[in-house]
């Protein structure tokens, strides 16, 4: 199957302020609610998509990576300790073990299967159960990227439409944009990742389309004649990295940039509804 994008793992240090930063824009944004290794994170659900703020809040709690398994909580706090900013890239999926049995025929570097449950906070104070089912994988060209697939065991208790009504007029994710000194290295895992063949070359480097959102790779350069000098100037960290979100939402008449430095790490791109 070809995957969607789901998520976008942003990671800071001060997830009130990112909070509300992120209402200040018009987005609504949910709740805190806590992981059991010392995470928490609060969300801006689209249509579909979300993305995800995360802050470490007991450090204590971080389990350390193991053999082959992957700690989530480990990996974002040692992001934090080098820069704010999108962490992790994450498609959706219709189940783990398809993911797996794909990821393994693609010859993909995959971490030990990982599931848990919580109970999420949402706006009138009631609680309801959600559970995932994440498949991590590993690029070995993209080390400062998390990538993996998120399977929603209760989709109709995560997804709430009071969570998606945004003052912004935000309605769906149009791409996620990767910086990387040359896109086409990146061909062979992307391609494999979201079980999409048909990749293609575009003048400012590499665009794979999902059945939600694009996944663009593209150079400095061509990043910043894409998003503008203000832009290409807050980015930080090495590359490859991800730099901007972009989000399609209805009754705007004009693009919006808001650079990385105003916003945590990550540029969000908010352009008018085709």
């Amino acid at each position: 199957m070809v995957r969607g994008l789901d998520h976008l793992v942003v990671a800071v240090k001060d997830l009130e302020a990112a909070g509300r930063a992120y209402s200040e824009l018009g987005f609504t944004v949910t709740p805190e609610n806590r992981h059991p290794w010392g995470t928490a994170n609060r969300l801006v659900q689209l249509d579909g998509f979300f993305i995800e703020l995360l802050g470490v809040a007991d450090p204590a709690l971080i389990p350390e990576p193991s053999g082959n398994s992957f700690s989530f909580g480990a990996f974002n706090r040692d992001f934090l300790n080098k820069r704010e900013g999108a962490s992790m890239l994450v498609l959706e999926s219709q189940g783990a073990v398809a993911d797996r049995s794909g990821f393994h025929r693609s010859g993909l570097q995959m971490f030990d299967p990982f599931s848990f449950d919580r109970m999420a906070n949402l706006a009138d104070g009631s609680t309801v159960k959600v559970a995932f089912d994440l498949t991590f994988v590993r690029d070995p060209l993209s080390p400062e990227i998390g990538y993996f697939t998120c399977h929603n065991k209760y989709p109709e208790n995560f997804w709430k439409p009071a969570f998606q009504s945004h003052v912004n007029g935000a309605k769906g994710v149009r791409s996620v944009y990767l910086l990387a000194a040359d896109p086409s290295d990146h061909h062979e895992f992307l391609s494999a990742f979201a079980g999409q063949r048909e990749m293609r070359a575009t003048s400012l480097g590499l665009e794979l389309q999902t059945p939600r959102g694009r996944i663009s790779v593209l150079s400095p350069r061509a990043y910043q004649l894409l998003a503008g000098e203000a832009a290409a100037s807050s980015v930080r960290g090495e590359i490859p990295q991800i730099a901007a979100l972009e989000i399609a939402c209805s009754g705007r008449t004009a693009l919006e940039v808001i650079p990385a430095d105003r916003l945590f790490g990550l540029t969000l791109i908010l352009s008018p509804e085709e």
